[in-house]
């Protein structure tokens, strides 16, 4: 039995990932938007408008599903910080105070943003987990919904030059480095993202097999 399998993202680094950890699944075929033929639309801005990952993660796997058919899987994911009371959380892409940014851009100001709320915060106080929900919609009667989580640490200089986001800015404590020094397998095991579709996997394998 073969499985077709939308994976919705925009992001080049998240799609890369996710490839990494699904690929791994024997008989499931994985199809990016392009592929599909999915244009970007602005109403897409407006599908993560929730107030926890699941609900967003969630809303955008129905989306892309609505949109083109074929079952879908989409994630939500951020960074909760303890003395932020949690945040960014699903805030985590548009933290920053600026509007228009994009990629890199969009990453530089989260984390310039990021350590000026914590510049009153000792640097062993900043302690922060990732968080990433990944959602199915299109394959079974009920959505599959799977979360992972990896706790860190803020640091203030940024290390490494691999991962994206805030990985140059929150440190493994079990691995000793941040998460863009880490190796992509190192990073795959390790990181919200790598726990949540692993646990995917396992749920995609049942059905593939079955």
């Amino acid at each position: 039995m073969t499985v077709r399998l939308l994976v919705a993202t925009r992001s080049a680094d998240k799609l890369r990932e996710i490839r990494q950890i699904l690929q791994e699944v024997p008989g499931l075929e994985l199809v990016d938007l392009d592929a599909a033929g999915v244009a970007p639309d602005p109403a897409e801005e407006g599908i993560e408008r929730f107030q926890t990952f699941e609900e967003n993660a969630l809303a955008k796997a129905r989306y892309f599903h609505a949109r083109t058919g074929i079952p879908t899987v989409a994630d939500d994911s951020g960074l909760e910080v303890d003395a932020l009371g949690g945040a960014p959380g699903v805030r985590s892409k548009r933290f920053a105070p600026e509007a228009g940014l994009t990629g890199r851009a969009r990453d530089e100001a989260n984390n310039r943003h990021l350590l000026a709320c914590l510049e009153e915060v000792p640097p062993g106080e900043r302690t922060a987990r990732y968080v990433c929900v990944a959602a199915l919609v299109g394959l079974t009667e009920d959505p599959l919904v799977v979360r992972g989580e990896a706790p860190g640490l803020v640091v203030e200089d940024a290390r490494g030059s691999g991962g994206f986001g805030y990985d140059p800015h929150v440190w493994d404590p079990e691995l000793r480095k941040t998460f863009a020094e880490m190796t992509p397998e190192e990073k795959n095991a390790r990181s919200h993202r790598g726990a949540a579709f692993r646990g995917l996997a396992e749920r995609l394998r049942e059905v593939v097999d079955g």
